[in-house]
């Protein structure tokens, strides 16, 4: 696996190849890709296309923060049809390379990130945001970074501007709220991946959050499915 701590990775074929996260040799992200960037001539095409398909069709839900190792991988984000921002990164990252556009995974650190007073509970009280993951494409020469962690429906709900991407520039979070209020924040980076570093994500969730916290997620999904209708876009935003 190859890592930047700083800067960009040079663009080999190692970012163009499937991975055990980025499993776009499944049949079934293979069928989803060219479904989604059909009609797209051009990568700046193919992208975007990618972009949104990814963010609309996979529900955001950060209950599903999990220590499976599989639930990171592509094809099982699909099948599941909800996940947080690091499988759905996985997702857009596998779509892009089976397009022909050479893709990593970056991670950062943010702050105010889709809160509730639930989800905080179940992070230990903590309101930073390990790990915020996104899909890094080598776009018409240049790198550009997108997230297509939240779904429009969730944004909707939580009266969020949607992150928006052109292909262009990057598209990251939604720095304000639709009220002008202040929503999130980057507050530092961990690097660009040619795959996704599962262990890193599992020790450093374990170290901050606590072990608790794969538990308290589990349970939080399991109690939503009993109910068949908490998902975490019908809670309560924190303000």
């Amino acid at each position: 696996m190859e890592f930047n701590e700083t800067g960009f990775p040079v663009p080999t074929d190692e970012y163009l190849k499937p991975t055990p996260y980025f499993d776009f040799d499944n049949p079934a992200v293979a069928d989803f890709t060219a479904k989604a960037v059909e009609g797209a001539t051009t990568d700046k095409e193919k992208a975007v296309k990618a972009f949104y398909a990814v963010r609309d069709s996979i529900r955001y839900d950060p209950y599903r923060i999990t220590d499976r190792a599989g639930a990171y991988k592509a094809s099982d984000v699909l099948e599941t049809g909800a996940a947080y921002c690091i499988p759905k990164a996985s997702l857009l990252t596998a779509v892009t390379r089976a397009a022909g556009i050479p893709t990593a995974i970056g991670l950062s650190d943010v702050t105010n990130h889709m809160c509730t007073d639930r989800m905080r509970n179940a992070m230990g009280g903590k309101d930073l945001f390990m790990h915020h993951g996104y899909a890094v494409m080598l776009i018409d020469g240049k790198w550009v970074k997108a997230a297509p962690a939240f779904n429009i429906e969730l944004c909707d709900k939580f009266d969020v501007t949607p992150t928006e991407f052109d292909g262009v520039e990057d598209a990251l979070l939604q720095e304000f709220d639709k009220k002008g209020r202040k929503h999130m924040e980057y507050i530092a980076t961990h690097g660009i991946w040619s795959d996704l570093p599962f262990e890193r994500v599992y020790d450093d969730f374990t170290e901050y959050y606590g072990a608790e916290l794969w538990e308290r997620c589990r349970e939080a999904v399991a109690q939503n499915e009993r109910r068949q209708a908490a998902n975490f876009e019908d809670e309560k935003p924190v303000t």
